[in-house]
């Protein structure tokens, strides 16, 4: 599949929004202590990309009826659904000036994801922190996408080709309407 910009200004995938506080002292601490064991931008990605995936409860999984969608709340409460996991992951790289886009695929409900683009990398890779678990194995791979959940075209489940530089509208809505997790799965939206 080829992965589409929203826009051309490559400085979109590097600013700061609501969602994606990266600014906010919670995400700049947070970078800067992934950043004193990175050597270099791969490994701070990578470092990163673990980071949320392993520490960042998703709250469907831990039964945690908060729902988080800034990147601070998210670093701060440790918890989230995947959008809130993708807000957090996107600040943390651009903190540190890795380009980073909200992507998602439609698997019956629509699920975030970031790409982002490296120094040196003439192309955008797909990660998924969503968090593991059985039957999951989400990998940092810059060549192989290894996500939390393959689509099935045959089940209409798609991906979305769109690499957006703030959370889509429908996406957002939905995280700021919800009262708890509960409600928010309720009313996830099920397509872009």
């Amino acid at each position: 599949m080829e992965l589409i910009q929203q826009t051309d200004d490559a400085s979109a995938y590097l600013a700061a929004d609501e969602a994606v506080d990266h600014g906010h002292p919670t995400v700049r601490d947070t970078a800067a202590r992934l950043r004193s064991d990175a050597p270099d931008a791969y490994a701070y990605a990578r470092a990163a990309f673990e980071f949320v995936r392993d520490t960042i409860t998703h709250s469907i999984d831990a039964d945690d009826p908060r729902v988080t969608w800034r990147a601070s709340d998210v670093l701060e409460q440790r918890t989230g659904i995947c959008y809130a996991k993708a807000h957090a992951l996107a600040a943390l790289l651009r903190a540190e000036g890795i380009p980073a886009a909200l992507c998602y695929q439609n698997l019956g409900v629509v699920h975030g994801l970031v790409a982002l683009r490296l120094p040196g990398r003439d192309r955008w890779s797909r990660i998924d922190p969503r968090g593991n678990n059985p039957g999951v194995d989400a990998r940092f791979s810059l060549d192989e996408e290894r996500l939390a959940f393959p689509v099935d075209p045959e089940s209409n489940e798609m991906d979305y080709p769109v690499l957006y530089a703030a959370p889509h509208p429908a996406v957002l809505a939905a995280l700021r309407a919800a009262s708890d997790r509960e409600h928010l799965c309720r009313t996830l939206p099920t397509a872009l």
